[in-house]
């Protein structure tokens, strides 16, 4: 289907472009939430006739975008998760996570701001993109950990699951090693306790020797 885009919209093009996409796209998305107009004549003349006054209410959201950008840009909000011994989330992070702890936090965002590339499932810090506008992008952090203090490590560039990792092992170490320190500790006092009788032999032959 050919369409006029109301605005941007990324990887397709600028306002006023005509692009070709598929029906459902377009049906399910674009000409729903009044991104793009379907690219026949009559809407042709009537983005033509309005085009000017289209292009400076998107230039006036831009510029309220880049104004609300600051209380965005940069912030990392924290979600507290239960987690696998590997990191492993029961469950996910959802967009709905995301949009409340940041309206939380005094930023005014929706839903369809967010821009997650894939799910969250493991502990860890992640990058999401927020599109305020069509033109304003901004970068946050989502740094999701098992409790506070492990997510202030996080902050500070620490791999948790790396130190769960290397702590398992050691403690898998610690195990396998104790069972064979209790068994030469065995082996020692029997070997003692065997050796004990050849010397009380010994010494009774030397006081038998003596009293002939």
């Amino acid at each position: 289907m050919d369409i006029i885009l109301l605005e941007r919209v990324e990887k397709l093009g600028s306002i006023g472009d005509i692009v070709t996409v598929k029906n459902g796209y377009a049906r399910n998305f674009l000409l729903p939430n009044k991104k793009a107009l379907r690219a026949n004549e009559a809407n042709k003349k009537v983005f033509e006739a309005n085009r000017q006054q289209i292009e400076a209410d998107n230039e006036a959201k831009r510029k309220e975008a880049e104004a609300a950008s600051g209380s965005v840009e940069g912030k990392q909000i924290v979600l507290i998760r239960a987690s696998s011994a590997s990191g492993q989330l029961y469950g996910s992070v959802s967009v709905r996570d995301i949009v409340e702890s940041l309206n939380a936090d005094g930023a005014a965002v929706e839903k369809s701001m967010i821009i997650l590339e894939k799910p969250i499932k493991t502990l860890g810090v992640f990058d999401v993109r927020v599109r305020l506008h069509p033109e304003v992008n901004v970068t946050i952090q989502v740094n999701v950990a098992r409790s506070d203090d492990e997510a202030d490590l996080q902050k500070d560039g620490v791999d948790v699951i790396a130190q769960m990792f290397e702590e398992e092992q050691a403690e898998l170490a610690a195990n396998a090693l104790s069972p064979d320190s209790e068994d030469e500790g065995e082996e020692t006092d029997e070997s003692a306790a065997e050796e004990a009788p050849e010397a009380t032999e010994s010494e009774e032959q030397a006081d038998s020797e003596t009293e002939n």
